[in-house]
This record gives structure tokens, sequence and C-alpha cells, in this order.
């Protein structure tokens, strides 16, 4: 079996429970609030900026031109494909550039982030392409599954297609060779925290839906 597949099947319960959440289950049906995905696209944007830097440490610490190259171009793809679909969302949901600038990620997506910042900045290629491959994966199967689901909200259509698309797939099918290959080299002592980096990530993702569907913000102390 291979190392990825060793993956999917250790998280086969959290993904199950990430398709069956409420906020991945609004989306394909359009009755998901939109408020909740307002939150959820200032989150995500600020999750995305991490996202980018975590790939762009993958391109520093690749072994071959090959991979850092293909990892710099992962980077340029989340700023150009995500990001951007990120401003049609804002402009259609009224996000204003000050609210962006002054907004503070919820507990959710800052612990997300800096999980995927430690990996990355302790461990090699294999540590961040661990990491950060549920948020391509889970994001595509969910596309996938989707695909029949017509919502009327448009930006949920749209969000459809974008991670359900042919585009979306090559890029995660790229990364999960990229994971199988780095696996087959290193030592099972590797593979072992590599498994570790993604479950918790999986974890994460169904965590990331319930803070959007739940609005989570950051306590307040006091009167």
């Amino acid at each position: 079996m291979k190392f990825s597949d060793q993956l999917r099947q250790a998280v086969d319960v959290s993904w199950q429970a990430s398709f069956e959440h409420p906020f991945v289950q609004g989306i394909a049906n359009g009755t998901l609030p939109l408020s909740c995905f307002r939150h959820y696209l200032l989150n995500d944007a600020y999750y995305l900026s991490q996202f980018a830097r975590v790939q762009a440490l993958g391109a520093a610490k690749a072994d071959s031109l090959y991979d850092s190259n293909r990892m710099a171009a992962h980077v340029q793809s989340t700023y150009n494909a995500e990001l951007s679909l990120h401003e049609d969302f804002a402009k259609q949901l009224g996000i204003s550039d000050e609210e962006r600038t002054a907004f503070e990620p919820s507990p959710t997506a800052y612990a997300y982030t800096s999980h995927m910042l430690r990996a990355a900045y302790s461990g090699h290629l294999g540590d961040i392409v661990a990491a950060i491959l549920p948020c391509y994966w889970l994001y595509h199967e969910i596309g996938e599954r989707l695909q029949a689901y017509k919502p009327e909200e448009p930006i949920y259509s749209q969000w459809i297609s974008t991670y359900g698309g042919e585009a979306f797939g090559e890029l995660v099918q790229e990364q999960i060779n990229r994971l199988d290959k780095i696996a087959e080299q290193v030592t099972d002592a590797d593979r072992e925290r590599m498994k570790r980096h993604f479950v918790i990530s999986s974890h994460y993702e169904y965590n990331f839906w319930e803070m959007a569907y739940t609005q989570e913000i950051w306590p307040t102390y006091g009167a």
C-alpha cells in the first residue's frame, strides 16, 4: 500500500465528518448563512497567506531543482487562483480592504497555521507536504462529491466548481505523488512523523468548518 493510501485510510473517520459537517452540507444545498461563509472567507484569507509561506519553505528545503520549482509554482497558484477567488467573493460580500487588514484570525485558524509552520521550520520537504496535503486533498474530494449539487447562491456554486475542477485535481495528485516518492526515501521515524502531521492537519480541517459555522472568535474577559 502506498504511503498516501495509508494516510487516507488513517483519516477516513475525520474526513467523513468533514463531508457531513453542516458548513459543507450548507454549501451543497445553498442553506449556509452568508455570515458563516463571510467568517470563513476572512479566516481563509489569513490561512492561505500562511499556507503560501509554508509552500515557499518547501521550495527552499527541496533537494532537487525540479521540486523547488514546483513548490514555488504552488505558491504562485495559491496567490493567483485561490486568493483571486477570495477577492471576487470579498467584493460580492462587501468585505472592504480595511476590514481585511484589521481582521484578527480565529483561534482555530491561528492554531492550524501555527501547526503547519512548525512542521515546515522543524522538518524537511516530506514534513511540509504531509502537513499541507489534507487542505489540497480534502477540498478536492469535497468538490468532487458536491459536483452534482447546484446551489442557487452563486458564491457556493463557484466554490464547488473551483475545488472539484480538473486543474485543482492535478495539483492535488502532484503533491500526493511527491509525498509517496519522499516516503520511499526516508526512515520509519520520518514516515511516522509525517503521518502525524497529516492526521493533525486533517483534524484542523474539520475544526475549520466548525470555526466558520459557529463564527468563532477569541474570548473576551471582564466588563
